[in-house]
């Protein structure tokens, strides 16, 4: 099966527990793992698939604990790097009505440093860029345009999700839509949610938005929209596929799950970047992806969420 290399961040997200969504009044607070590139790390895993996560942590317990989590979740981590910076830590926590405070402690996760010996193993294999720190600054960023560099020239298939946090780009929206548009013009995959598909593109609906993107570069749109399901767009074709009705107790993970799934089905094709011309095929394969994602919402955390494939063929 072909392998995903999936690069970027992996974080402790400190989950305030029995309060509203003020960080000041919390008192009590759940570790657990996060980033959304190790979170698709470990949904194409517990699928079955083959994935490797290339980012960094700190040498510190929370690092350590983080790549117990995904050797746990058999997700290759060999490829990953440790660094004096303190481990990346997040604070969070989230209201009944889904409303949330947000603090951010940057640590190790951009002290990543580029390899040139992971070039090769790239060839032919498929490469995600969806890392929501990545474009931020330091040696990840920098790294990240290398990879992306050798993704291309290595024949890869490449997937990117931008992973838009309002928290870490107030009044730098510009900044972020100019660098993640270089990342759509040069992937085969886009996975956006409506916020984001609307921000990179300017316009004001999903259609209008995917029409712009396509001419960005990008072949293959998935849009996801909640309980309403997922946008799914080619220059050619364009249908929105249904989700299955759940309960929902913690969207944290979803759209990661959704990826994740997705991808490890691409991986199983013997020409991934020919999926671009069967919509019919894509478009199981987001019905599969769509399920992969409302599982996860009906239980607490990402990780511990993710669906088995027999879970996803129940």
């Amino acid at each position: 099966m072909t392998r995903i290399f999936c690069i970027g961040e992996l974080l402790i997200d400190f989950v305030a527990e029995n309060q509203g969504s003020d960080l000041s009044l919390a008192n009590e607070f759940t570790k657990k793992a996060g980033g959304a590139p190790a979170n698709v790390a470990c949904a194409i895993a517990k699928l079955g698939g083959k994935s490797n996560f290339i980012g960094c942590v700190g040498k510190d317990p929370f690092g350590t604990f983080l790549l117990n989590v995904l050797n746990q979740e058999n997700v290759d981590i060999s490829l990953a790097q440790r660094s004096k910076k303190f481990t990346t830590l997040a604070f969070v926590s989230i209201a009944e009505d889904g409303e949330r405070d947000f603090v951010f402690s940057r640590g190790a996760d951009k002290e990543l440093k580029y390899d040139s010996t992971i070039r090769n193993k790239f060839q032919g294999h498929m490469v995600h860029f969806g890392a929501a720190t990545a474009l931020l600054g330091g040696g990840l960023e920098e790294a990240y345009g290398h990879y992306l560099f050798d993704a291309i020239t290595k024949d890869c298939f490449i997937s990117f999700d931008p992973n838009y946090r309002v928290d870490l780009w107030k009044d730098k929206e510009e900044s972020f839509i100019k660098k993640s548009l270089t990342y759509v013009e040069k992937s085969h995959l886009c996975k956006f949610s409506l916020e984001e598909a609307l921000l990179l593109s300017g316009k004001e609906t999903v259609e209008e938005a995917c029409i712009k993107l396509h001419e960005v570069g990008t072949e293959i749109i998935t849009v996801t929209l909640g309980k309403d399901g997922t946008y799914v767009s080619t220059p050619q074709s364009q249908k929105t596929i249904a989700s299955i009705p759940v309960n929902p107790v913690d969207t944290t993970g979803a759209g990661d799950a959704f990826i994740g799934c997705l991808l490890y089905q691409i991986a199983k094709l013997d020409d991934p970047g020919s999926l671009a011309t069967n919509f019919e095929l894509l478009c199981n394969m987001v019905g599969m992806a769509n399920k992969a994602g409302a599982i996860t919402t009906t239980q607490y955390g990402a990780i511990v969420a993710l669906p088995s494939l027999e879970q996803l063929q129940a």
